[in-house]
């Protein structure tokens, strides 16, 4: 069956409003975050861990707040503080609503990161930052179940350690929504943030 070339016309500017109205209905829903963003995680679902002031710790002690967990140690030469500077920096973006961005640090070397020493570090950067310091059975557990590898490289008489940049972001309801790489800048993360808080 052939369409006379008039019919045609008007058939395609009777659909061009649904076409539009399906345009605007799509970029809507697939607006996509600046971070990878996570769905029905079956990792990262639980954390319990002590804190530098030996309070147990979960993720239920955050509802209310976009928190953003952080896997590192002290002795890192760049890529803790980096991540670390950056959290800062995307407080500082969002103002008002940084009050409700939380940034929680878990170490990777118990051995040496002792409660104090974390509670001193953190606070060079942001007092408001939690630490958390577990036993080297406890750090496993937790590291497991973020699906997060670390291990311990020898460096002449001493060691650093390897381990993944990412970090783990939960929205006000305690979801895992992202995974943030370390090469993301401060305003894109902050900008996924704000739509986090918004949820």
């Amino acid at each position: 069956m052939t369409i006379r070339p008039g019919l045609r016309r008007c058939f395609l500017l009777a659909l061009l409003p649904l076409m539009l109205l399906a345009a605007c209905e799509q970029a809507t829903t697939t607006a996509s975050f600046h971070a990878t963003e996570i769905r029905d995680a079956s990792f990262g679902r639980e954390l319990q861990l002590p804190d530098t002031e030996g309070r147990l710790r979960t993720l239920a002690d955050f509802r209310g707040e976009v928190v953003a967990v952080y896997f590192g140690f002290l002795q890192c030469p760049d890529v803790c503080p980096t991540a670390l500077s950056r959290a800062v920096a995307v407080k500082q973006l969002l103002g008002e609503d940084g009050k409700r961005f939380r940034v929680v640090f878990i170490t990777v070397d118990p051995e040496r990161d002792t409660p104090e020493v974390v509670r001193a570090y953190l606070d060079a950067f942001d007092p408001s930052f939690v630490g958390l310091v577990g036993s080297p059975e406890e750090v496993a557990r937790t590291a497991k179940e973020f699906r997060v590898y670390y291990r311990k490289v020898p460096t002449g008489s001493s060691y650093t350690m390897d381990h993944t940049a990412t970090t783990f972001v939960y929205n006000a309801h305690g979801k895992l929504r992202l995974a943030v790489p370390h090469a993301l800048s401060a305003e894109d993360f902050a900008a996924d943030v704000r739509r986090l808080l918004a949820e």
